[in-house]
């Protein structure tokens, strides 16, 4: 791997499945009652947050200490920044104290591009804007390829706020690098100015018809309605955007009792996902979860470990 993760981008097919493999090692570890594993001994990793989030940010603080690193939280209401600090005086303060890499999270999209331009550190993109989120593309990419077995030629459907989801962006990115048909459902008012011209391009399908595409699909995930993201109306009202596009109990009568479903979270129960479905047995969305541990584990591991290391 090169020495940031910014965007699925970055990544090969090749890049992808050694991550993949490691992460299944540390999947392992999370069953031993000693969770611990020397591998990043004597390394810092900075969690800097300038958006709320309680999966990504706990789970890479998580990875880190069970990785023997010394992980540090910090905030954008607790630092610097809510006094007034730019944002390159408050990374190249932090590195400066010679941390090893930054875990970042940031309202604007390339954000974490520029940073990475800024210190020696390796940067880890944790969500930027509506732009990517390369680590929950990997988790939801390796979720969805254990429980299907391969994700060649599986038919998943991505379904929700597309405009505003970073989650989208690199899922298609990296489900259709690892040969899954890939379709994006969602209301005219959610679906991305000139995703047509990107769709042809980078090769998956585009539907406003959520109730023709999902006999078809072979795993859906549901994105959240990023309401905290919105100026006006893109929708008139909750009831009826889950009436056309929310994964509803008659809905998911329709799927077969194989077909994963997907979440990124958090859900917003009752509007794009039912309770019957966030809580079905096929439903993944705890596994995301765990998942999303074992391949943090594994992205820190091989961009701050040695050569060496085993």
């Amino acid at each position: 791997m090169r020495k940031h993760l910014l965007s699925v981008d970055d990544l090969t097919v090749d890049d992808i499945a050694t991550i993949f493999a490691t992460a299944a090692e540390m999947h392992d570890v999370q069953r031993r009652e000693v969770k611990k594993l020397p591998a990043l001994r004597g390394r810092t990793v900075i969690n800097l947050f300038f958006e709320d989030s309680t999966r990504t940010r706990s789970s890479f603080e998580i990875a880190g200490k069970w990785l023997s690193a010394d992980t540090i939280n910090i905030t954008g209401k607790g630092s610097s920044a809510s006094k007034g600090e730019s944002l390159r005086d408050t990374v190249l303060t932090i590195t400066a104290m010679g941390v090893d890499a930054l875990v970042m999270r940031h309202s604007a999209s390339g954000a974490a591009q520029q940073v990475a331009q800024w210190v020696d550190a390796s940067v880890i993109n944790a969500g930027d804007g509506t732009h990517e989120h390369p680590s929950q593309a990997l988790l939801d990419a390796y979720t969805l390829q254990r429980s299907l077995g391969t994700l060649e030629g599986k038919r998943v459907l991505l379904v929700g706020d597309l405009t505003h989801s970073r989650v989208f962006r690199s899922n298609v990115k990296c489900l259709t690098r690892l040969g899954a048909e890939v379709t994006v459902v969602a209301p005219p008012t959610l679906m991305p100015s000139g995703v047509d011209t990107w769709s042809r391009e980078a090769g998956f399908a585009t539907s406003y018809d959520l109730d023709e595409a999902l006999p078809k699909a072979d795993a859906v995930m549901m994105l959240r309605v990023q309401r905290e993201r919105m100026s006006g109306g893109f929708f008139p009202s909750a009831r009826e955007y889950t009436v056309g596009y929310g994964l509803t109990r008659d809905r998911l009568a329709v799927l077969g009792p194989d077909v994963p479903i997907c979440h990124p979270g958090p859900m917003n129960r009752g509007l794009e996902i039912a309770a019957d479905a966030a809580d079905a047995a096929q439903s993944l969305v705890l596994d995301q979860v765990s998942s999303g541990l074992a391949v943090r584990m594994s992205i820190l591991y091989h961009l701050l470990a040695g050569e060496g290391a085993s």
